[in-house]
């Protein structure tokens, strides 16, 4: 036996009914904040910025390891 039952409302109806609470002020709120944020951090995803950030870290991570290639290289030498 089948039974089938379509059920035909919003999902502010379906919430309501299951008692689940109106979380729509919450992401509204939520969505706000995290654009605002976005808009704040915006110039750090410019190409030009990332690049330099990038090159920076990439220098300092070329000097460290020149500089332990060294030490490895006087080690073996004594």
């Amino acid at each position: 036996m089948k039974v089938k039952i379509d059920i035909d409302c919003t999902p502010e109806e379906a919430r309501s009914f299951f008692g689940l609470p109106d979380v729509a002020p919450v992401n509204e709120l939520m969505v706000k904040e995290m654009t605002k944020r976005m808009n704040e951090n915006m110039a750090s995803l410019e190409p030009e910025a990332l690049m330099r950030n990038w090159m920076s870290l990439g220098g300092q991570m070329q000097d460290q390891f020149l500089s332990l290639m060294r030490q490895a290289g006087q080690t073996g030498k004594e």
